[in-house]
């Protein structure tokens, strides 16, 4: 029985455990970061279709926009949640208010933002390529938070979460004024004013980057910075895209707006 208990839950057994799952993390943030880097060179030469960028000749099949965005975006939040309450050992209050942190960005994506949201269909495609995407991600991120990562709470932390929590109200105070611009039923596109968007044609888009940024610093992990580089490389050459847009269907468009750094690019 002792030599049994030995072989069971010996720390040597833990740490090979533990060194087997951070292996598997590596490779797969591995994986994302390549993923993303392969998005950047796709949208160098052609826009992801949805939203503008749809053409209806194609004959694609289409989701109603608030379908579609609910559909794709709640399996980042459902994944992790589920993943909490189902994990054998209680989590660290560290490690969970991070994770509760993660799965706070796609609550409001997926039942606040969804539902509010103006914008045309989304192709068949897209969506489930999205759906996808986020349920690979919200296990990735949640596994690692909670089979992974320390427990403790450091400085950098902190930061992180003051920079996630900056970038999250760019995020929704530009999809706000996104909004604005259209009234029900309106598919027309108008200039953008107020907030960063006085500086960037992506305001909403670098929100999403300094969102994700800012988790991977308080995580301090491959996983987060993993997708945060991915994030980068999917949207921020969309909001170089909807500048390039602006700037040829707008003659008077403020040629002192950048695409999605402000004062930089």
């Amino acid at each position: 029985t002792v030599l049994h208990f030995t072989i069971l839950y010996s720390p040597q057994e833990n740490r090979e455990n533990m060194q087997c799952r951070q292996d598997v993390v590596q490779w797969c943030s591995w994986g994302f970061m390549l993923l993303g880097l392969g998005f950047l060179v796709r949208q160098k030469k052609t826009e992801t279709p949805y939203g503008r960028y749809v053409d209806p000749s194609e004959g694609r099949r289409m989701v109603p926009a608030r379908v579609a965005w609910f559909a794709q975006e709640l399996p980042s939040f459902l994944v992790p949640v589920l993943l909490l309450a189902t994990a054998e050992e209680s989590s660290s209050m560290g490690r969970a208010l991070l994770l509760c942190t993660f799965c706070l960005h796609y609550f409001q994506r997926t039942f606040i933002y969804a539902l509010l949201i103006h914008g045309r269909p989304c192709p068949l495609c897209i969506m489930i390529s999205a759906i996808v995407f986020c349920s690979c991600n919200g296990f990735f991120q949640g596994y690692y938070l909670l089979r992974c990562a320390d427990s403790t709470i450091s400085l950098p932390s902190f930061l992180g979460l003051i920079v996630f929590y900056a970038g999250m109200a760019i995020n929704i105070h530009s999809d706000q004024i996104l909004r604005k611009l259209r009234k029900p039923g309106e598919t027309d596109y108008r200039i953008p004013r107020g907030g960063l968007f006085e500086y960037i044609s992506g305001a909403n888009f670098f929100g999403e980057i300094v969102e994700w940024f800012g988790y991977a610093i308080a995580t301090w992990s491959m996983p987060a910075f993993s997708f945060a580089l991915f994030t980068m490389c999917s949207i921020g050459p969309r909001a170089y895209h909807h500048h390039r847009f602006y700037q040829k269907n707008f003659k008077g468009y403020p040629k002192s707006r950048k695409a999605v750094v402000p004062f930089i690019f």
